[in-house]
């Protein structure tokens, strides 16, 4: 049974699905939800969650709102909600997201930015120190 709103958008459903023995290369630009079990090269773009299953090889950059990877994943991903690493993936690129899960057995090689601007924690870099006035400069003057 397929749930619809006054908007005719899918709640919460698989939209769109890659099926193990597919290949794309280009650009994906999905509304709703992506399951990739096959491989992607390029850029996904998507509005909802981007899952990629234990089949699937992205080597893409991924824009979504939350994102699960549980196969092979090469290239940067951003989400604005959530990232989970399942147990079984391979994630090799940098991660920016406001949560973060790594399940136990997951690879990953990269950096991740769970900060949205500057630092909130209190830490500040000193600030540099005026010069002091010498008594030559004084005479100058």
């Amino acid at each position: 049974m397929i749930k619809k709103n006054n908007h005719n958008e899918v709640d919460g459903l698989m939209n769109t699905i890659i099926g193990k023995d597919t290949v794309i290369n280009g650009t994906l630009d999905v509304k709703g939800a992506l399951r990739v079990d096959g491989t992607v090269k390029g850029k996904i773009i998507c509005s909802d969650c981007v899952t990629v299953g234990a089949t699937g090889i992205v080597e893409a950059e991924i824009e979504a709102n939350t994102a699960i990877i549980a196969g092979r994943m090469m290239g940067n991903v951003s989400t604005s909600e959530k990232i989970e690493l399942q147990a079984k993936c391979e994630m090799e690129g940098d991660l920016k997201t406001k949560s973060l899960i790594i399940e136990q057995g997951a690879v990953f090689c990269g950096a991740c930015n769970m900060k949205e601007g500057k630092s909130t924690l209190g830490f500040l870099p000193p600030e540099p120190e005026e010069e002091p006035v010498t008594t030559e400069q004084e005479d100058s003057l």
